[in-house]
């Protein structure tokens, strides 16, 4: 009898281990259902990602369960799938990948043959874009790629985003793969390369550049007749006639660095339309930086585009490696410092000038850095510019400094700090100086001020209660930008960023507390919450959204989620003791400017809405405060404590207890 208790209790976690695998894979389907019945959000590269995970989590949680070729195998279908929208060689890479540890990795599970296929499939092509009508004639498919190509060089405000890029490359693809060998094909594949060469310009991604480059060899090597294999032998670059050109220019900002006469042709389009109107001014430089990150803004009096390039390092020639952004149909401004001395591990010195009579030039000489993100804002126009060090990851769980604001601390709260994997906390109170916020229902008051309150005691309270730095980015009635803001998040090093504010709605009768991650808008409200709190128009939010893909990349997704989520409950369940009518609204996604680059787990706190006369006195109340910091706190802790479970335990050190 106890032998078999033995077995039960020696089988028991390989029982639960399948049941939560098979969980997570039915889980993963649910996800890849909802994304495929949901065109609009098939473009989002964050969503594709967001089922893959889910499927590669069934073969992490079982490697040798009965789930786990499941897993890999229909994350490497995702993979293909996301491969014929994105055209990224590294996600054919990815599926062939997970197809291979299928086949050599389970040779008896019915997924293995799947895999062969679905690998034999990807390689001869067979994946296409099942919404390509296959019985359309090449000539109707090439009139249509032109006519878009046509749309998007007449609207220069749509060439910053990839997307639209990418349906034109579609479309003649589409051209050519309908009549591969017509009159049309080779015409097809040169809008192919010409489109990702001008993507190019704007993505700054190497891999456009190298589709460009295969598609205009294909054109010389298989239509050697075609008008457009001279077209495509001159699109080509030569490098050692670019490293010429980059030297001949007598202009100051030319000195540093000249555009290549290909890279002038494929921004001609971009400049002429860019040229009509009224010219935006360039009239600030601005940076933050520490060892490991810097950012640099370029601000302008209106909205414009703009156009960027990364350069090696020539010893030869003394150039440095640099990066240059072009602000298009612009001015250089009166009061502007042209040259500002930067000089962290990073960069050297950020330069502007006059590239061109309607162009100018902001270039940034590197010294080392692992990557780089560029992007704008609005309301006023702005370029911003993030570099990250080599050593971005490696520095993350080191020692802190011993010595924080002039105060030693003692060995135990070194060591608790350690422990708690949080060691700073940047809380970031909303508004500030000339931004009021939104108003209150009562006369005179207003957001800017409450926040302020709340972040205060808040500072002290994580101080007291969970031994952590805390760094406001405001202290007085101060205003920032919403890039000034991550900007310090991130120079501080925090573990945790929050952004502390109010809601408000015309609606009155509007109530409750919600938390918001960064990510693309879920909903209309909560689109119009990021645009009050942006300070810009609801359009400009929808257009964030396609500038969100790459930056996505860096942001901490699902620890903000899962610090969001433990926030919003505790305040719930805080205020619901204390409180009547007090309504959890739940965590939502939506584009917030003041998130956008931050390095660390991240959210945005709406308290209440100031606009509804119960939550608006209550704001003012010190005990209502007193308990949304308390929440948030809460939150804060059970967020440790699942991330380190030993985390908030008496830890003993050396000559002493904690």
């Amino acid at each position: 009898m106890a032998a078999i208790a033995v077995l039960a209790a020696a089988s028991w976690p390989m029982q639960a281990s399948a049941a939560t695998a098979e969980s997570k894979f039915f889980a993963a389907e649910r996800c890849y259902q909802q994304l495929r019945h949901n065109a609009a959000q098939q473009k989002y590269r964050d969503r594709w990602l967001r089922c893959i995970n889910k499927y590669l989590s069934v073969h992490k949680h079982a490697p040798r369960g009965k789930w786990a070729s499941a897993g890999l195998y229909h994350a490497g279908v995702l993979y293909a799938e996301l491969y014929k929208r994105s055209y990224f060689s590294g996600d054919k890479k990815e599926a062939l990948d997970l197809f291979d540890r299928v086949i050599r990795g389970y040779p008896r599970s019915s997924y293995r043959h799947k895999s062969i296929q679905a690998k034999k499939d990807l390689l001869q092509g067979v994946v296409k874009n099942n919404a390509v009508s296959q019985s359309a004639s090449a000539r109707t498919l090439y009139k249509r790629a032109q006519a878009n190509n046509q749309r998007l060089q007449k609207k220069p405000a749509l060439k910053k985003y990839r997307d639209q890029w990418l349906k034109c490359i579609q479309n003649y693809q589409d051209a050519y793969q309908a009549d591969p060998q017509g009159p049309l094909a080779a015409a097809s594949l040169f809008g192919v390369a010409r489109s990702y060469d001008e993507l190019h310009h704007f993505s700054r991604r190497d891999s456009d550049r190298q589709q460009a480059q295969t598609y205009y060899r294909k054109i010389i090597e298989d239509f050697t007749d075609s008008a457009y294999t001279d077209k495509a032998r001159a699109a080509l670059p030569d490098e050692a006639e670019y490293a010429k050109a980059a030297d001949d220019s007598t202009d100051l900002i030319a000195q540093v660095i000249s555009e290549a006469s290909v890279d002038r042709a494929a921004t001609d389009d971009n400049q002429q339309a860019a040229s009509s109107g009224e010219p935006a001014q360039v009239h600030g430089l601005r940076f933050w930086s520490n060892p490991r990150y810097t950012r640099v803004v370029i601000d302008a009096d209106r909205d414009t585009i703009f156009t960027y390039r990364e350069l090696r390092e020539d010893p030869s020639i003394g150039k440095p490696q640099r990066i240059y952004i072009d602000v298009h149909n612009s001015r250089l401004g009166r009061n502007l410092q042209k040259i500002v001395p930067i000089n962290d591990d990073l960069l050297s010195d950020a330069r502007a000038g006059q590239y061109t009579k309607d162009i100018v030039r902001v270039v940034v000489d590197i010294k080392s850095f692992k990557t780089f993100k560029i992007f704008s804002l609005k309301n006023p126009f702005r370029v911003v510019l993030d570099v990250w060090g080599i050593d971005t990851e490696s520095t993350a769980g080191t020692m802190p400094q011993p010595d924080l604001h002039g105060k030693k601390l003692p060995p135990s709260a070194i060591v608790k700090q350690l422990a708690l994997g949080v060691r700073r906390v940047v809380i970031d109170p909303g508004h500030g100086g000339k931004d009021y916020g939104a108003p209150g229902y009562q006369k005179g008051i207003h957001e800017k001020k409450v926040v302020l309150q709340i972040a205060k005691q808040l500072k002290q309270m994580i101080k007291d209660q969970l031994k952590c730095d805390v760094v406001l980015t405001r202290s007085t009635d101060k205003y920032l930008s919403l890039e000034e803001r991550t900007a310090i998040a991130n120079t501080q090093n925090a573990d945790l960023f929050i952004s502390i504010h109010t809601n408000a709605s015309r609606d009155r009768r509007a109530y409750g507390m919600e938390t918001y991650i960064l990510n693309l808008a879920t909903d209309d409200e909560a689109i119009r919450v990021a645009a009050m709190e942006n300070a810009t128009s609801a359009k400009n939010i929808s257009d964030l959204d396609s500038i969100l893909e790459d930056l996505m990349k860096n942001a901490k997704v699902n620890e903000s989620t899962r610090l969001g989520s433990y926030v919003q409950q505790a305040m719930s369940t805080r205020l619901k003791k204390k409180f009547k009518s007090i309504r959890n609204k739940g965590i939502k996604q939506a584009p917030f400017y003041v998130l956008l680059g931050a390095d660390m787990p991240s959210i945005l706190v709406e308290t209440a809405f100031i606009s509804n006369p119960r939550e608006c006195k209550r704001l003012l109340s010190k005990n209502y405060q007193k308990q949304v910091c308390q929440g948030i706190v809460d939150g804060i802790k059970r967020y440790i404590q699942e991330t380190n479970p030993t985390a908030l335990r008496p830890i003993t050190v050396e000559n002493g207890r904690s």
